[in-house]
């Protein structure tokens, strides 16, 4: 594959890249095409089983697929005890660093201790296998512990992403029925203070299954202690009841492990089920082969563990390869533009992996910032959240990794639960594309009425094969994870973005075709936004759309329709834009607030975003023939 030659601009990877690999490129690819189950079975052995399984794969209540049927694991101990028990016990599984300079380290021992002591207090306070537990914080080692602690005992968790506000919490803590909540007093993002227990105690309000509140101390700023309901985290990690032993739970492959919310077409996020035995051995074996994982590198994902990229890439798959991992807490500029290249130098980091947003805001000020550190550590790079553009690759390829450390590109989903579209260390690049689907996935791009589409042209993107760390379900909704992932192309499962497909067989991802916007990486759906408007007195009617913007990808644009009696105003944008921002999140906070007469609509009533996108990048809006007016 390597000495393959390739149409347009393309880099070739090193002797050296080859060499290093874990894997042939050709083999690997060919083994897993004749085999996909053999594949899967072979990457399955490497980890822990209490009992092996009986089938791979059973398909045979579509699109309810099952991995690894009749197995029993527990993905927590394959994270921690597998690696206690070996040479690893006293090798540092996390370096973390706060953003205002703290540092702490745990070794494999140590964080097997804390995370069985917490699973220890869950116990003590009525938490069973099944039971749903949120997790609301900064990126902080408690939020590690707190999900491999409920791992360990078979609860299922729920984190909420710490830049979220009142209404996105209270949404998901009621749909969960979650019995507690794990919240950090605040957090520290770019030299200030978020008041994370003030927004859980809004959400707590109304949210009437949680029985016991858990608060982590990070900034020792005073909040408010409910009795009977707040305990500290840190007093509760003191008593005798977190004892430094806590039996495994032994959990079928099919268990569920976590619920993870992400955007969709509608107002409601959608819970996405994930379970422990097909996702440990997909995020296992895609870490290990996309990233090259060695025994002595330095992997530091600077995504946040409250998005699937942090679960997989942050959490699991990082602890199942034994490997060493770094997390930050902060701002990537705070308080230079050059602390991250201050930590990969000060830490020695390896591998980097992070999203187009970030590259494109640390490329804003120059070259002179990554010049002063040394980033001769680096020897993989990686990217995630949104299509790289071209530019940013290039600069990223040649300022951060010395045109000597090949970027994976990777295209995956919190439905996927894994690398998707990826490249491995010994494959060409093309900058923008995401190149081939991993070993033994079939993916393809259709058209409208379901053929594929020639070379170059734009289409749905699907996926043709299962694969282990599939989504389950829609946590409690089984019918809409049908209706929305697997009833456009029966038998496919849709994506829901478009893509194309060069000569050479690359992927080139184009972007989102439903109502979701993609600010900095994350999904954020149109009806949230509009939803949170509305919620304000003074709007009528909103619609919100996403144009591009040079840093975050996408930023989002609203349009809104005031009830009689207010009157617009600057002042009413900016009131409109904050109060976004507190039912959804300071993510959600629109660009800017257009005051509109009305808002082009289908006759059936439904708001036309194409149209306004249209409109407000100066382009024709197509065929309206469908509008109301």
């Amino acid at each position: 594959m390597s000495d393959q030659q390739l149409s347009g601009e393309v880099y070739y990877p090193s002797k050296e890249v080859i060499k290093h690999a874990h894997a042939k490129c050709d083999e690997l690819y060919k083994f897993a095409e004749e085999n996909l189950e053999g594949f899967w079975a072979k990457e399955a052995k490497e980890l822990h089983w209490f009992k092996k399984w009986n089938k791979v794969l059973d398909d045979s209540e579509k699109p309810f697929y099952k991995w690894f049927t009749g197995g029993k694991t527990n993905i927590a101990y394959n994270c921690l005890d597998v690696h206690v028990e070996t040479f690893r016990r006293n090798k540092l599984a996390l370096i973390w660093e706060g953003e205002n300079g703290e540092f702490r380290s745990f070794s494999y021992f140590s964080l097997r201790r804390e995370s069985c002591k917490f699973a220890n207090v869950l116990k003590s306070l009525g938490v069973q296998k099944g039971d749903r537990v949120t997790l609301y914080m900064g990126r902080i080692p408690e939020l590690m512990i707190g999900m491999l602690a409920c791992a360990r005992i078979g609860a299922i968790h729920s984190v909420v992403y710490g830049g979220f506000s009142v209404e996105s919490l209270h949404e998901r803590l009621e749909d969960s029925q979650s019995k507690v909540l794990i919240v950090a007093d605040g957090s520290y993002q770019r030299g200030k203070i978020v008041q994370l227990k003030k927004i859980a105690d809004e959400a707590l309000q109304r949210a009437a299954t949680v029985e016991s509140v858990l608060v982590v101390k990070r900034t020792g700023e005073p909040v408010n202690m409910e009795a009977g309901r707040d305990m500290w985290y840190h007093e509760l990690m003191n008593l005798p009841i977190a004892n430094n032993a806590c039996n495994i739970e032994v959990m079928d492959a099919e268990d569920p492990l976590f619920i993870l919310y992400t955007s969709g077409t509608t107002g409601k996020p959608k819970a996405i089920l994930h379970t422990h035995g097909g996702y440990m051995v997909g995020v296992y074996s895609t870490l290990k082969y996309v990233f090259d994982i060695h025994e002595d590198d330095r992997y530091w994902c600077a995504a946040d563990p409250g998005w699937i990229t942090g679960h997989s890439y942050i959490v699991y798959g990082p602890l199942l390869n034994g490997a060493t991992s770094f997390m930050y807490e902060g701002a990537p500029t705070h308080p230079y533009p050059n602390r991250w290249w201050q930590i990969i130098e000060k830490y020695g980091i390896n591998i980097l992996y992070t999203a187009p947003t970030a590259i494109r805001g640390l490329m804003r000020f120059g070259e002179a910032w990554p010049n002063r550190h040394d980033l001769s550590s680096l020897r993989i790079l990686g990217s995630v959240g949104e299509p790289i553009n071209p530019e940013a690759w290039r600069w990223y390829n040649r300022v951060i990794g010395k045109e000597k450390c090949p970027i994976m590109d990777t295209w995956w989903q919190t439905e996927t639960g894994m690398f998707m579209i990826t490249p491995l260390p010994c494959m060409p690049l093309k900058p923008g594309s995401g190149t081939k689907p991993f070993p033994g996935l079939q993916m393809d791009i259709l058209d409208e009425s379901g053929n594929p589409v020639k070379a170059n042209e734009e289409g749905f993107l699907v996926i043709k094969t299962p694969w282990p760390a599939m989504i389950r379900t829609l946590y409690n909704d089984p019918e809409r994870y049908v209706n929305q992932y697997w009833s456009k192309y029966p038998g496919y499962y849709l994506t829901g973005d478009s893509a194309r497909r060069d000569e050479d067989g690359y992927y080139w991802i184009i972007g989102r075709v439903d109502d979701v916007i993609k600010v900095s990486g994350y999904r954020l759906g149109t009806a949230e936004i509009e939803s949170a408007l509305v919620s304000h007195s003074a709007v009528a009617e909103a619609a919100a759309i996403g144009l591009p913007h040079d840093v975050k990808g996408h930023a989002i644009y609203t349009y809104v329709i005031l009830k009689a009696g207010f009157e617009k105003s600057e002042k009413l944008a900016e009131e409109l834009r904050q109060h976004v921002g507190h039912e959804v999140g300071p993510i959600a906070k629109p660009e800017s607030v257009e005051f509109v007469d009305s808002l082009p609509k289908t006759r059936s009533g439904k708001i036309m975003r194409r149209v306004l996108k249209a409109k407000a990048l100066g382009q024709d809006p197509g065929n309206i023939s469908t509008l109301e007016d």
